[in-house]
């Protein structure tokens, strides 16, 4: 059953308002994110940590976030997605301060661990509550929120190019970031979509909660999660060291590569809401695979940073659109199961970031990141035969376990 107000009728100030919340929940992730990611190199420096041990380091966070969406998924049933985002978003912000005042590795471990747990929990629940407000609307919105991390990421990579030029400290960076970031999750949380905003959504997702989403008809979309995740860990992780160790780039023109991938993904996904609902999510997800594939190519052929900037801008062009596209098929697949579906899926972002952050080191390890950057580009060519699974389709009642 479609929920929500019919398209050209008026939203409800209230429901407004919870989409607006969560958006700038998404913009403050896209923040802290985009700090962490693109301050490896300082992190790597600051800890001593060898190109050999970083990559376990950075794939232990998607380890423990995989753990912590699973978590999450139970606490939601009992809870709801509003709760549960409202306390891990401020103590993720804790967590990255963390990372900035360590000094040993078990201090590094420790920050990094917690960052894990909570991001992974803080994802599932910005991802069920965006699918609860997208059913809501009855149209897609989902790409306005990712277009909204995007923008944070861009804020986010700003401030440590800044940081970098000015020679600024983690403990500054970090420290100052979460006493800034974390009141404002606060107060965003306030504003959230609840049971009075989602109605039967809400009803529909208790509902849902002693019923099992079988996982066949999701492996389609939960490999295409793990497919995107693999191109956006290997720009995440190793963009900005491509660009230092590979191309001979300064660090704060290396910084330069994550920006234009995040700009590119929020100019992507401020227009693909309307993409999808002009053309279909089919053609989206299609065109998208292709492109991202097209900009791992020119990156791994880059003469310069300057090319390799262009070959990262055209990969966020070309993934912006397939990650929420994921999680509003699976929305679509199970509307009286769709926390449950979201929680599912959500755990192939984390698998994605497991393979690809040890699959690009590895390679580069042993050769170099050009060589790296074709194994992402072969994955994400793999959506292409799984972009039918977005099509819309009769929707799937969760069935008794």
């Amino acid at each position: 059953m479609r929920i929500g107000t019919a398209p050209g009728t008026g939203t409800p100030p209230r429901l407004r308002a919870g989409r607006a919340a969560l958006a700038a929940s998404f913009l403050l992730q896209g923040v802290t994110f985009a700090l962490l990611v693109t301050c490896i190199p300082e992190i790597q420096d600051r800890y001593g940590l060898s190109d050999a041990l970083l990559p376990v380091f950075l794939a232990a966070v998607p380890i423990l976030a995989g753990v912590g969406s699973i978590v999450s998924e139970q606490l939601v049933r009992r809870t709801g997605a509003r709760a549960v985002l409202r306390a891990v978003q401020p103590a993720v912000c804790l967590s990255l301060a963390g990372v900035g005042f360590g000094r040993t590795l078990w201090q590094l471990a420790l920050a990094l661990g917690a960052f894990g747990l909570l991001v992974g929990a803080l994802d599932a629940s910005m991802n069920m509550l965006g699918v609860g407000l997208q059913r809501r609307y009855g149209r897609s919105i989902m790409l306005g929120f990712h277009a909204a991390f995007s923008l944070g990421g861009i804020l986010g990579t700003v401030v440590t190019g800044l940081g970098s030029h000015y020679h600024l400290g983690l403990p500054v960076l970090f420290g100052t970031a979460a006493a800034v970031i974390a009141p404002l999750a606060v107060l965003a949380g306030t504003r959230f979509a609840g049971p009075a905003e989602l109605g039967d959504a809400v009803r529909e997702a208790a509902e849902a909660a002693a019923r099992a989403v079988p996982w066949r008809p999701l492996l389609p979309l939960c490999l295409a999660m793990a497919f995107a995740y693999i191109a956006d860990a290997s720009v995440s992780n190793y963009s900005v060291k491509y660009l230092t160790d590979g191309l001979g780039s300064p660090e704060d023109v290396a910084k330069l590569s994550y920006l234009g991938y995040m700009v590119a993904m929020l100019l992507g996904r401020a227009l693909g809401d309307r993409a999808v609902q002009r053309w279909g999510a089919v053609p989206v997800v299609r065109g998208g695979a292709a492109l991202a594939a097209l900009g791992f190519a020119i990156a791994a052929a880059a003469p310069a940073a300057w090319a390799g900037i262009a070959g990262f801008t055209v990969l966020g062009f070309g993934i912006c659109a397939i990650i929420p596209q994921v999680f509003a098929a699976g929305g679509r697949l199970f509307p009286a199961g769709a926390d449950a579906a979201v929680a599912r899926l959500n755990l192939f972002n984390y698998v994605g970031f497991l393979i690809g952050s040890p699959l690009v080191g590895a390679i580069a390890d042993a050769s170099s990141y050009r060589w790296a950057l074709l194994a992402p580009m072969l994955l994400v060519l793999a959506v292409l035969p799984l972009a039918d699974r977005f099509a819309p389709a009769p929707a799937l009642v969760p069935a008794r376990a």
